[in-house]
């Protein structure tokens, strides 16, 4: 964890992926994050996977270094506490992260009447407030259906919840970008973020819109074939490996290791295109190319090329499972200082990550876990609110507020 953020608190009322990991990323900077959920858990207090014990490590995961205060939301008193904390003083608060609908106890003018410049970030699911997931936009994009091989009609889904994280990663762009705006201004705002906007602009700014509008068309799907340049999996005499040639040096040096020259040469002369100098030539003529690559990859073996590739600069990657990723030495993860091995609430010690962006000349400060569930509760209601041990006490025992002891 850094410190760029020491002094600023944001609130966070918000489940699943996007919201939280909108302020994981705060919190990891130094923001102080401050959770609510209702006592018991929230919506996804519980998400898989699961610990042997049932713990879910999905919720350790995405909460780690965040503060926890437990509330009763279906009561009016505990209501009224979490939007006290949304719009709690101090210079460095009023900063509101949020997935609970436009309207309701927690809209943005029932907290701008209790606190003028409060700036709320609000992750949604559609733009209009229709509730959406990440793969229910993913499917709406068109995505799964650019993806998988021409031979198979059906949708492919992808496993990686990519709106969500992107989401998240912008949301918390966008919360930095209003609190500047803020200090120069005194104004606060309500800033909306929702997925499917996320998609689609995503979508516009890689020229896809662009390209079904101009052409009429949309894009076929073609396998694991990379469009527009040359990538595809091939098949080694152990295993499976990609590789991508986007520049110039990347496809002479893959044809170099691969001893392919004369053949791309021969095809070359034969079609009047150069491979080397313009890659959309290269996948043009993919179905020409892969039968030369075929060969070459199946008569070798991953240790054989992993020096030369590496030795040459090919881009390239052995398919790996995760669990063959993390024993990788000098991979993504084992030796990697980003993560710290730590004892997390579900009682179990084992390496998370702390920010994936490194400063230089700045060291890592120590990884601090999820929190228990309403771990904070007094300390904050104390803090932040002003509370008396005599208040907080009455709360706990109208089951008001709960700490991490109420549940254990």
């Amino acid at each position: 964890m850094y410190q760029l953020l020491q002094g600023m608190r944001v609130v966070e009322g918000a489940a699943f992926i996007a919201g939280p990991s909108c302020g994981l990323h705060l919190a990891q900077m130094g923001a102080e994050v401050i959770r609510f959920d209702n006592i018991g858990g929230g919506p996804d207090f519980g998400r898989w996977p699961l610990a042997a014990n049932g713990a879910s490590l999905y919720w350790e995961g995405l909460n780690k270094g965040k503060k926890s205060v437990a509330l009763d939301m279906s009561s009016p008193q505990g209501r009224e506490l979490a939007v006290a904390l949304a719009t709690a003083p101090g210079e460095d608060g009023g900063l509101f992260l949020t997935n609970f609908p436009v309207d309701g106890f927690l809209s943005y003018p029932a907290l701008r009447e209790r606190r003028e410049d409060l700036i709320c970030l609000r992750v949604m699911g559609w733009a209009d407030g229709t509730p959406a997931v990440d793969y229910t936009i993913n499917a709406a994009t068109g995505l799964p259906m650019m993806t998988g091989h021409a031979d198979d009609p059906r949708p492919v889904n992808h496993v990686l919840p990519a709106w969500d994280l992107l989401t998240g990663a912008y949301a918390a762009f966008a919360l930095l970008a209003a609190e500047r705006s803020r200090r120069m201004t005194g104004r606060g705002q309500e800033i909306r973020v929702p997925l499917s906007d996320i998609a689609g602009s995503s979508l516009s700014h890689l020229g896809q819109v662009a390209e079904v509008m101009t052409s009429g068309h949309d894009r076929p799907r073609m396998g694991n074939a990379l469009y527009g340049a040359f990538a595809r999996d091939f098949e080694t005499r152990d295993g499976r490996v990609i590789v991508v040639a986007i520049t110039s040096r990347q496809w002479r040096e893959l044809v170099r290791v691969l001893a392919l020259e004369e053949p791309v040469a021969a095809l070359e002369s034969e079609l009047g295109v150069s491979f080397s100098t313009d890659e959309g030539m290269r996948f043009i003529h993919r179905e020409r190319l892969f039968p030369l690559f075929e060969p070459a990859f199946a008569r070798s073996d991953i240790a054989t090329l992993k020096p030369l590739f590496n030795a040459r600069g090919v881009c390239w990657s052995p398919y790996l499972t995760l669990s063959e990723a993390l024993d990788e030495e000098g991979g993504m993860f084992r030796g990697n200082p980003i993560f710290e091995e730590i004892r997390h609430p579900s009682g179990l010690t084992y390496p998370a990550s702390g920010p994936a962006a490194t400063l230089s000349g700045a060291e890592r400060d120590r990884l601090v876990p999820a929190p228990r569930l309403g771990e904070h509760t007094d300390e904050i209601l104390s803090r932040l609110l002003g509370m008396g041990d005599l208040e907080i006490a009455r709360l706990h025992d109208k089951c008001v507020i709960a700490g991490p002891r109420d549940r254990d």
